[in-house]
């Protein structure tokens, strides 16, 4: 049986609505996520600044294996985490929910999906200082410097 798909044949990834550069974001949902070989938190971001990309969301992981711990660990200081849970090790899905922060983002392709990159976190009062006043919302969305 064949079907016409009209399109189908011009069709592009959407690359104008992949996210990079710096934003000050709220956590709005967050999930584990646990695979064998490399279990993750899943988590969904929605912008607050800059004002062009408000209520944006999009989506991020951070890995839990041995080796990725120190970025696990980093976003929850900087995001304002529960020190009390974070010295006993735990991490309480419902207590991530409304965390603020600022996030350095940028995406990468692997075989053919787009995955968005959580490459620096900074507290959410430092956001200020992070972007000056003169900064456009194409220059935030510029390439990935780092915080």
């Amino acid at each position: 049986m064949r079907r016409q798909i009209p399109g189908l044949h011009s069709w592009q990834p959407d690359d104008h609505n992949l996210l990079e550069g710096r934003f000050l974001v709220r956590v709005d949902r967050a999930f584990f996520r646990w695979q064998p070989r490399k279990p993750f938190l899943e988590l969904r971001f929605v912008i607050l600044e800059p004002k062009a990309f408000e209520k944006k969301a999009f989506f991020g992981r951070l890995y839990s294996t041995e080796k990725a711990l120190w970025k696990f660990s980093w976003f929850l200081r900087d995001f304002g985490y529960d020190p009390e849970l974070l010295s006993w090790d735990q991490v309480d899905v419902k207590a991530l929910f409304s965390l603020r922060g600022v996030v350095q983002t940028s995406y990468t392709r692997i075989n053919g999906r787009t995955y968005q990159n959580l490459d620096g976190f900074a507290p959410a009062g430092e956001w200020e200082a992070l972007t000056s006043p003169g900064i456009t919302a194409s220059e935030v969305q510029g390439p990935a410097d780092g915080l």
